[in-house]
């Protein structure tokens, strides 16, 4: 093992660099230096969980099979993640923009709210939105909920579609809402078909162009950090022609985009930031679009 562990560890910089920019062009997604030492720590593990002994082996496995290309990038992008993992977007989502589209969709029929979770990972975001809907839209029966939940990882989408969960994934979820929308299983805690029906999940990678139709929101939480300047601005202004007008985006807490041209109105929240497209008669309005280009 420690032989095979020696090859592993003699990595050269060369194959991290190939490696690096294969995923790079193939997604979009980019390893800068601020994550060096995570990236090749992490191809490392991947090697020796495989029982690879050299970059070049992965290199060669990674071109000709799709399944070898994403086993390292999963291994690279999921995180550990958990139900309402960040509180004041959940309760922004809640308390602001649920009312607000309530009122501008109640008398449509029919009823439709479609969401995109863009970087679902392994479902517990999705999830979350659709039981903040069930337990805080009136009438929330009555409404048709598409929640789209997109991801590039395989495992970790075949993980949200079982919709089993357990330990500091569900410790958020209070005692009502474990009743409400979840059967006790033997693995833990598994979501109810009602909320399952809610969601439709789809292997995406968010650098192809993929027409999903129109959204009255989309949720994209620390995933423009793995994009590169060019790839985020393009993929912000596909948000934007993708939400409703009036619709939102919800992005991550490190996520800013003040410096892009996308005219979003940026709406401060206690300690959230949420990104509004403005409608027809707001743009209109000059003084408004520039008070609230983000």
């Amino acid at each position: 093992m420690n032989e095979r562990q020696g090859h592993v560890e003699g990595l050269s910089e060369h194959e991290l660099s190939e490696i690096r920019m294969l995923i790079e062009e193939r997604t979009g997604i980019c390893f800068d230096e601020s994550r060096e030492r995570f990236f090749s720590t992490r191809v490392r593990e991947h090697l020796r969980a495989k029982g690879i002994e050299r970059g070049t082996e992965l290199l060669r496995a990674m071109r000709k099979s799709n399944i070898e290309y994403e086993g390292l990038l999963e291994r690279l992008l999921t995180q550990e993640t958990s139900f309402f993992r960040y509180p004041g977007v959940y309760q922004a989502f809640e308390k602001r923009v649920l009312p607000e589209l309530h009122t501008k969709k109640f008398w449509n029929n029919p009823r439709t709210l479609r969401i995109w979770s863009a970087g679902c990972s392994t479902g517990e975001e999705p999830y979350s939105i659709g039981i903040t809907i069930a337990d805080s839209l009136s009438f929330a029966d009555a409404w048709n909920v598409e929640i789209l939940a997109t991801d590039v990882g395989r495992h970790a989408l075949k993980h949200a579609e079982r919709g089993t969960y357990k330990g500091r994934s569900i410790a958020s979820v209070n005692e009502r809402q474990l009743a409400n929308h979840f059967t006790e299983v033997s693995g833990g805690h598994q979501v109810k078909p009602r909320l399952r029906k809610m969601v439709s999940f789809a292997q995406m990678n968010l650098a192809a162009t993929v027409y999903v139709g129109r959204m009255d929101m989309i949720f994209c939480m620390n995933v423009l950090i793995y994009f590169s300047e060019e790839r985020r601005r393009s993929l912000v202004q596909r948000f934007y022609d993708t939400l409703e007008p009036g619709g939102y985006l919800f992005l991550g807490h490190s996520e800013s985009i003040s410096k892009m041209p996308v005219k979003f109105q940026a709406i401060v929240l206690n300690d959230c930031i949420l990104y509004r497209k403005p409608t027809a008669d707001e743009l209109q309005k000059p003084e408004l679009v520039a008070e609230g280009r983000a």
